[in-house]
């Protein structure tokens, strides 16, 4: 696989983290994931408790082993330096500072090992005004200006999913995929950074760029597309379905399927700016049309002549879909002690070196001796720290 041989220090827990670190451990990196004893990561707690295991906590944390170790303790530290030397890459995602307390810092972990890879993943960044500051996903899609593009006009809304902490992961391992490359160029290691709300503000796309060209504040236009006209939800006589036109050419062949064309002489629905100042006028036009079919009528009929659309799925469709099983993902992952559960599947798909579910998600401390075995520690000394609570 892509990052065999790569072995990865986790230190993380909740989302952003842990999904870092769950993409690494997919395409192939051995992830050491360090919990604290009798506790473990916050999320084995949080979501749907099934016959006692968190499905929540299962999907992200596939792929990996669980070493319980007491990092307040001398001993935990002395551990986790001993795993620093033999390890590649260690992710973290605390708030600044806290890996210094613990004697942590990148100047430690370089001395460790030279060539250490370290990645952190804050809410602000660990420069400026704001990056003492806690923060959560929902902070991060208020202060990144997602939300004040996101909703209905009089009404900011957050997207449902953790968004911030799933971009945040996915660039985490992106910076920490490139600083792996980069040392096997020239030997060096480096330190990755990424945080929360810049990994949404760099997904605020043509709002931003339209912004900073134009000086003028987007508005908030629900499922209608910002800069496109018609766009959106359209109530078919039974359901309703998305239908995206999204560009002039688009456009022709929507009204040639729905028998519109002599609306291109109508002067106020010409461009594409006529149709965004007439929005409800073409809205309407289109939506009178859509009235007179069922959507499974249209969206045959629709998708045949080259015109984007489809149905609303809510999770139930989504998990039945054949075209959803037949990218795989939906995984039946058997969880020992707990059966089979389900989980989203991989989303990267390598032609050569495909993804492998090679691990469920571990118990807690589940590779605590296997770890420490391989550390080098013996059967008295792990017993010790066992007696002590280390471990």
């Amino acid at each position: 696989m892509p990052l065999t041989k790569i072995k990865v220090v986790d230190l993380t827990r909740i989302i952003s983290g842990p999904f870092c670190t769950m993409l690494l451990a997919d395409m192939g990196a051995e992830v050491i994931k360090i919990e604290a004893p009798g506790r473990g990561d916050p999320l084995r707690a949080q979501g749907v408790i099934k016959n006692g295991l968190s499905w929540y906590y299962a999907s992200y944390n596939r792929n990996k082993k669980s070493l319980a170790l007491d990092l307040r303790s001398e001993e935990g530290k002395e551990i986790l330096s001993k795993l620093i030397r033999k390890s590649d890459v260690l992710v973290e995602n605390f708030r600044p500072g806290v890996m210094s307390k613990m004697g942590f810092d990148y100047r430690r972990l370089k001395e460790l090992r030279s060539d250490i890879i370290y990645c952190g993943m804050t809410g602000f960044g660990v420069d400026g005004p704001y990056a003492d500051r806690p923060a959560f996903d929902f902070i991060a899609q208020a202060m990144s200006g997602l939300m004040s593009v996101n909703g209905k006009k009089d009404k900011p809304l957050r997207v449902s999913i953790p968004i911030s902490d799933l971009v945040a992961g996915l660039y985490a391992a992106y910076g920490i995929v490139c600083a792996l490359f980069h040392r096997s160029q020239t030997g060096q290691g480096q330190e990755v950074q990424t945080c929360l709300v810049d990994g949404l503000i760099s997904f605020l796309s043509y709002m931003a760029a339209n912004f900073l060209s134009s000086g003028q504040l987007p508005a908030r236009t629900g499922n209608d597309h910002p800069i496109v006209a018609p766009y959106g939800l359209f109530k078919a006589s039974d359901d309703y379905l998305a239908i995206a036109p999204s560009n002039d050419q688009i456009y022709e062949r929507l009204l040639n399927a729905l028998d519109l064309n002599h609306i291109k002489d109508i002067p106020e629905l010409a461009t594409n700016d006529q149709r965004m100042a007439n929005r409800d006028k073409i809205n309407g036009i289109i939506q009178d049309k859509i009235a007179h079919y069922p959507r499974a009528y249209w969206i045959e009929h629709l998708n045949r002549e080259g015109i984007p659309c489809g149905p609303i799925h809510d999770l139930k469709d989504v998990f039945q879909d054949q075209q959803v099983h037949n990218q795989g993902m939906l995984l039946d992952v058997e969880q020992p002690g707990y059966g089979v559960i389900k989980m989203t599947g991989f989303p990267v798909k390598l032609g050569a070196t495909p993804n492998l579910l090679r691990l469920p998600a571990p118990k807690l401390g589940e590779h605590t001796e296997d770890v420490l075995c391989g550390l080098g520690l013996s059967d008295e000394e792990i017993g010790a720290l066992r007696n002590k609570k280390v471990i």
